[in-house]
């Protein structure tokens, strides 16, 4: 028997997930933690209560919109009646790391390791959002002549009418910072670990990079970040990691090595325990176009 609240595309190489469309009206779904194979945008409609995810807690509330990357582990909690809507897709249904310059979502709506993963969806963009979902239903019940390239384009503007929404959120939250006691400081690491992150991997070394003692910026980062430091250094490899396995047909060694470990087995291991996968696995079931890989 069919689930109403339920439309979902397979496929058919595989049988894997390709897409999904999900009604919620309780938080059963997401009260364990969650690391799934496929992006996940959850679309909380009503609902008060705490946000896990990666290394850190936010408080969770109404309309909110939650965007999580493949294997990102993510749970929510709440006492009382939540309820909204998914939209999963798999990497091979739509890739935001080969469609970029397309729609732009990845670093701001996905991967941004510098902001919480949501954001507030006021009323004009709650109504686009429920005439995006009720298009992409009916279409998942339309088997017809270019069902899912008809799919992807809703599935486009989803994603830049969210990301444009978290582009302007974060601008408001920088001036907010930017009146704060330490931007400088938190924009200079900001750059210090987009520069190094391949080389250097421990806390002190961005210290002393900012001249600054380890304690202090450890401080700053989690009043600022609510994250620890070495937590934005580990997502940040992290990323960069998904991102070659993915993208190229690279040796998982020969990723270690450009990522500044020498040892294979090591990253391995630290690669598992920021995404409970191997990276061998993350390539097999998040996807990998060998056909299109770029060397």
């Amino acid at each position: 028997m069919s689930d109403p609240n339920t439309a979902t595309l397979v496929n058919p190489q595989n049988g894997n997930l390709a897409f999904k469309i999900h009604t919620f009206t309780d938080n059963s779904f997401f009260d364990h933690i969650q690391r799934n194979n496929y992006y996940s945008l959850i679309w909380v409609k009503i609902g008060v209560g705490r946000l896990r995810a990666d290394f850190s807690e936010y408080d969770l509330k109404d309309n909110y919109l939650l965007s999580f990357s493949p294997y990102q582990p993510f749970m929510l909690s709440s006492a009382s009646t939540i309820n909204g809507v998914v939209i999963q897709f798999h990497p091979d249904f739509f890739c935001i790391h080969k469609h970029h310059q397309e729609v732009a979502c990845n670093g701001v709506l996905f991967n941004n390791i510098y902001q919480p993963p949501f954001i507030w969806i006021d009323d004009n963009t709650a109504a686009m959002f429920e005439m995006l979902i009720g298009q992409m239903k009916t279409e998942m019940q339309n088997v017809a002549l270019a069902q899912y390239e008809l799919l992807i384009s809703y599935l486009k503007i989803f994603l830049i009418t969210a990301s444009r929404v978290k582009a302007k959120q974060q601008q408001g939250t920088d001036l907010v910072v930017a009146k704060a006691k330490q931007p400088l400081v938190l924009q200079s690491l900001k750059d210090a670990i987009e520069e190094n992150y391949k080389a250097k991997h421990a806390v002190s070394d961005y210290a002393e990079m900012l001249n600054i003692s380890p304690k202090s910026l450890a401080k700053i980062t989690k009043a600022h970040l609510n994250k620890t430091l070495s937590a934005l250094i580990s997502e940040r490899i992290i990323i960069e990691a998904k991102r070659e396995l993915y993208l190229t047909n690279k040796p998982v060694k020969q990723i270690a090595y450009e990522l500044g470990y020498e040892d294979e087995y090591y990253f391995s291991r630290f690669f598992k325990t920021n995404t409970d996968v191997s990276p061998q696995l993350y390539r097999d079931t998040v996807g990998f176009d060998r056909q299109s890989a770029v060397n």
